[in-house]
């Protein structure tokens, strides 16, 4: 529970079920939604600003290179609460249309996500558009890492490329897993390898 769910239930009086998130909404005090949620690839933690879509984690230890996970939960939420608000509260409903869209797309049956983006954690300026343009990668397509510094206007800069990619706080979403090696290598991912050949077979992008 984070600091401000603790404060606002401990100004409601006893009464079942108060709608915690609903209030601090209502009463503007609400900057970060958040919620997890369970997927083939392991548990994730999705968080949303009035803007859209922020933060998406990997919770837990599923991925075969554990030292790129994003920790616990309580490490993401406190890096949430130092780089945009204190304010945060768990507020599943909130994150309903990005839960409904990783379903799907874990379903085989979405192609792209539609739901908004808040890109503060993205870094500026080269970092920014490398994942801008990874974002317009098609689903099932792939594309290497000195292409996608090219298509952010840096074409020798196929390393800073991959540095923005392996800080991708959007993860699935905006698909740095679309980025390979020229000659095919895989290359990393935050998840670790097996997170990102599952993404790809997904996409029929890859053969197991």
């Amino acid at each position: 529970m984070t600091d401000l769910e603790t404060r606002l239930m401990a100004s409601i009086p006893e009464q079942p079920l108060p709608d915690v998130a609903g209030r601090a909404a209502r009463d503007g005090l609400l900057d970060v939604a958040y919620a997890t949620e369970d997927t083939p690839l392991g548990r994730l933690l999705l968080a949303a600003t009035p803007r859209g879509l922020v933060r998406v984690a990997y919770l837990d230890d599923d991925g075969a290179d554990a030292r790129r996970l994003d920790g616990d939960a309580d490490q993401v939420l406190a890096a949430l609460a130092q780089r945009i608000s204190p304010r945060i509260l768990e507020a599943p409903e909130r994150l309903d249309g990005v839960r409904r869209e990783l379903d799907e797309f874990f379903a085989g049956s979405r192609r792209a996500f539609d739901a908004p983006l808040d890109w503060r954690l993205t870094g500026a300026g080269f970092a920014r558009r490398v994942l801008h343009a990874t974002a317009r990668i098609p689903f099932g397509s792939v594309c290497s890492y000195k292409q996608i510094a090219a298509a952010a206007g840096s074409p020798r800069a196929s390393r800073a490329a991959g540095n923005a990619l392996g800080s991708n706080p959007m993860p699935i979403v905006v698909p740095c897993h679309r980025i390979l090696h020229s000659d095919g290598g895989l290359g990393g991912y935050t998840g670790g390898l097996d997170r990102k050949r599952a993404l790809l077979s997904i996409e029929g992008a890859f053969e197991p």
